[in-house]
């Protein structure tokens, strides 16, 4: 029998879709455009003439082409400092990179992501256009005549989102996988919760022997759960790392990183390590191997579902090294 042909909806590309229209209008070539129209044009022609050497304004004229396009001046990212995203994106590099120690520009970090340039670095913008210049003066040297036009130059900026995006999604991702797993728990143990000192980040039980329990979001490993025995004095009980990635190629690297976050619990004196995955297919005994330090695996579909034989097992797990009553 002929295995029947199913694809999925691109739910992963429909998300990106919304998201480039936010970033076309905030930092590519229409936020460039709208940008242009605050700015008296004699001012952007002085400070081009000022910053960017005659050979590539000349290049680009050549082209009918502005030098706006490749080149940032002062005037531009003042009037809108969220194109410095633009030239970032223009350029090839992540914010991780661009924004980190080495190029010396974290301190403008606000102007791409919140729009702001902070007052005490507004004398160092012409020291950041000019930096930028010289990078972008070496990208059109090595553009050939063919690609000097503004769709090629707006596809560039394209290629630098892309990874960006699945980045972004793969956090979201993850994020989104962690918040299922703290539910399922916060519903195992809702009937012992002390509400007054819960939060959506925190939740606070009393256990069968009148000690405090919390169970709480952390970033490495993601959930945690400790018993106070004493002020401010703890037991780590459980130490849950959770992979909300839906790449089953990727899973095994995954549980790789969870062995990692496992081996600092442990030497952190968290008794139990447990991983929560959510790939269905993932071979356990392979995984196992990946990550001796877990002593539980767990798939988040089984948990959510809130029944069968690895759903119990979480829930019994829970209530036991929780010590709550039942």
């Amino acid at each position: 029998m002929t295995a029947k042909i199913s694809i999925p909806s691109p739910e992963l590309q429909i998300g990106f879709s919304r998201i480039l229209v936010n970033i076309r209008e905030t930092y590519l070539h229409e936020a460039l455009s709208k940008t242009i129209e605050k700015i008296t044009l004699s001012n952007l022609d002085k400070e081009l003439s000022e910053y960017v050497p005659e050979k590539q304004l000349k290049l680009l004229a050549k082209h009918g082409l502005r030098g706006e396009l490749l080149f940032p001046v002062p005037c531009l990212l003042e009037t809108n400092p969220y194109l410095l995203g633009y030239y970032r994106l223009l350029l090839g590099f992540s914010q991780k990179e661009f924004y980190g120690s080495i190029f010396g520009v974290s301190c403008f970090k606000n102007m791409e992501t919140k729009g702001i340039l902070n007052k005490r670095y507004k004398d160092r913008l012409p020291d950041l256009c000019k930096a930028l210049i010289e990078s972008s003066v070496s990208l059109t040297e090595e553009l050939s005549s063919k690609n000097l036009n503004s769709k090629f130059i707006d596809d560039l900026t394209l290629l630098t989102i892309g990874p960006q995006l699945r980045g972004g999604a793969n956090v979201e991702k993850g994020t989104a996988g962690i918040i299922d797993v703290f539910n399922v728990i916060h519903m195992i143990v809702e009937k012992s919760i002390n509400a007054p000192e819960s939060s959506k980040r925190k939740i606070t039980i009393k256990n069968a022997a009148d000690r405090k329990v919390l169970i709480e979001f952390a970033s490495d490993p993601d959930i945690v759960i400790r018993e106070e025995i004493g002020e401010n004095h703890y037991r780590n009980i459980v130490a849950i790392e959770v992979k909300g990635g839906r790449d089953f190629s990727n899973i095994h690297n995954r549980v790789g990183e969870a062995e990692k976050s496992h081996q600092k619990a442990k030497q952190n004196g968290y008794v139990e390590c447990w991983t929560v995955v959510n790939v269905d297919r993932i071979d356990i005994e392979t995984a196992k191997k990946e990550s001796p330090t877990t002593n539980k695996f767990y798939i988040i579909s089984q948990l959510v579902s809130e029944k069968g034989n690895e759903y119990q097992d979480f829930k019994e797990n829970i209530i036991s090294l929780t010590g709550i009553k039942i």
